[in-house]
């Protein structure tokens, strides 16, 4: 009965999706724990480069690295394809408890940037909606202020890494601390868009060179 059962299980990318749903939920909704993305909906090249990054170790995660350590290009691809086309609700956005000026500072960081620091704005790279641009650039709305917050001091201290020249790297060490908590917490604080679709690859014109979104 056992090995009939076995048979049923069908062979599918879906069915081999279901092992990353231990750390970044059902469909890759995200879970509770704010250190785990949502990858459901994120344009599949993003998705994509992140695999690579984990398996040629530019990303520092010991389960991501032992799980696509010997997956190939094609595998990877594949799967970064299925959980880009998962376009499922998204759960309200993290109340804020911050004091007025702490978001104003972080909505003029994402808005509009900061010349005197050389930091562009969030939008001028992820979307005026901060929805991402396809193939390569993630949404920025939908994600926790643990999970950003992270991403932000990894950067910084050279843990994660992507393709050179290494944008966000750059722009992360020109950002103090107090900036990164305020991009944060106002980025986590805002509500989803019905469309969460990415934008297309041709409405954005980066403002600095970044080898992710190679133009």
């Amino acid at each position: 009965m056992h090995a009939q059962e076995q048979a049923k299980i069908q062979d599918s990318i879906a069915q081999r999706a279901v092992a990353c749903a231990a750390c970044h939920g059902k469909e890759g909704r995200a879970t509770r724990d704010g250190y785990f993305p949502r990858i459901a909906g994120k344009p599949a090249g993003y998705l994509y480069n992140q695999l690579i990054n984990f398996r040629e170790g530019r990303r520092q995660y010991p389960l991501m690295t032992y799980m696509v350590g010997h997956l190939s290009d094609e595998y990877l691809k594949e799967m970064a394809q299925y959980f880009s086309e998962l376009h499922l609700p998204y759960p309200p956005p993290q109340a804020p408890a911050d004091a007025p000026q702490v978001l104003e500072r972080g909505r003029a960081l994402v808005m509009t940037g900061d010349s005197a620091k050389k930091v562009p704005a969030c939008i001028s790279c992820h979307g005026e909606q901060l929805t991402g641009v396809r193939p390569s650039i993630p949404s920025l709305v939908g994600l926790s202020h643990d999970y950003l917050n992270a991403q932000f001091g990894a950067w910084r201290n050279g843990a994660r890494r992507a393709a050179a020249p290494d944008c966000m790297a750059e722009i992360s060490k020109q950002l103090t601390s107090e900036d990164i908590n305020a991009i944060t917490r106002w980025l986590a604080a805002q509500p989803v868009p019905n469309d969460m679709t990415p934008s297309p690859a041709n409405s954005v014109k980066l403002p600095i060179s970044c080898g992710s979104f190679p133009q």
